[in-house]
């Protein structure tokens, strides 16, 4: 099955919506926008597609999590960069209110 993400980020926190190729709501979380934090999270599941939104941190969350073999998860996966994606939030990833 595969798995999409939608990251809305801000200074403190950061909230998670994972949905299924379905459109169905998987998991929705509120973590501190730390890239560990983050990564506990997102490397449970496999995903097709990660969108983060453009901001502050963005770019700086978006470094840390694509690097190759730096992060890994705690089944030893990682987030890969070419299924990371930034920029302005898509109005069906608004599943999250």
């Amino acid at each position: 099955m595969d798995y999409f993400a939608g990251l809305d980020v801000s200074v403190k926190e950061t909230r998670v919506c994972i949905v299924d190729d379905a459109g169905k709501i998987v998991r929705e979380a509120r973590v501190a926008s730390e890239p560990e934090a983050l990564l506990q999270v997102l490397t449970i599941y496999r995903f097709k597609r990660v969108g983060l939104e453009a901001g502050p941190l963005s770019q700086w969350l978006y470094s840390v999590l694509a690097v190759p073999g730096t992060r890994r998860g705690p089944n030893g996966t990682q987030l890969p960069r070419s299924r990371l994606r930034s920029g302005h939030p898509r109005p069906g990833l608004s599943g999250m209110r």
